[in-house]
């Protein structure tokens, strides 16, 4: 990202560009999530390209987020990856686009598992993340507004305390969209894959920046330009 001029967006203007995508140019919901998992999943093999036998542990939250992480399961499986795929809360509450992707991934792998983060210990998402070569970050997106749940914070300081190097989908999970605060605690990433454009809480505060470690801007399918009556502005 430095050096380069990039688009900004906030919460409000992605939910906006993601709406005009699907309700206006008729993109499904389903290809959106899955042109962004593909290209999390396109980084994560090229940055274990030199990994014989990558692990891989992907901790997926009940959102669109997680419905990233399930794609990125996908596409890494069929690269003959180990994948163990985390699903963090209540399954009930994986709908619509989500929910498809997951079907899929349970199908193809055993390796998928549930974690109430109410009731599981630190040593249980140790051992999740134990021998891995990478983790991922699939548990909160750019909705994600006021302090993390108590549950929540000790689970990312537990995958922050871990000696792994973490990629992040869209954004890390704990960090602000629009302000880049850290509400309670936040993922450590050494890379963010954030979509269709930088989001303004990464340029607002530095201390974003030490959780998004390098930002990657990758696209759904749609680039941001075409959207009319944009807002974002621009950001060195």
């Amino acid at each position: 990202m430095p050096g380069q001029k990039c688009i900004v967006m906030t919460r409000d203007q992605v939910r906006a560009f993601d709406a005009w995508a699907i309700n206006q140019l008729g993109i499904p919901g389903v290809a959106l999530m899955e042109n962004a998992g593909r290209s999390c999943a396109e980084l994560i093999v090229e940055k274990l390209a030199g990994v014989e036998k990558p692990k891989i542990s992907i901790f997926c939250g009940t959102g669109n987020n997680g419905g990233d992480g399930y794609v990125i399961a996908r596409h890494l499986l069929n690269r003959r990856f180990d994948v163990t795929v985390i699903v963090c809360g209540d399954k009930a509450k994986i709908k619509d686009d989500a929910k498809t992707n997951l079907n899929v991934v349970e199908r193809l792998s055993r390796n998928v598992v549930q974690l109430s983060p109410s009731r599981t210990t630190s040593n249980t998402i140790i051992g999740y993340c134990r021998g891995r070569d990478m983790l991922v970050d699939a548990l909160f997106g750019t909705g994600l507004e006021g302090e993390l749940r108590g549950d929540y914070q000790q689970l990312i300081s537990t995958i922050n305390a871990q000696e792994i190097p973490v990629l992040a989908v869209d954004i890390p999970s704990g960090l602000d969209c629009d302000t880049g605060r850290v509400l309670g605690q936040a993922v450590r990433a050494v890379c963010t894959v954030t979509f269709v454009a930088v989001k303004k809480g990464f340029t607002t505060s530095n201390e974003a920046l030490e959780y998004t470690g390098e930002i990657y801007v990758a696209s759904i399918g749609i680039d941001a330009s075409f959207q009319p009556a944009k807002a974002p502005g621009l950001a060195d």
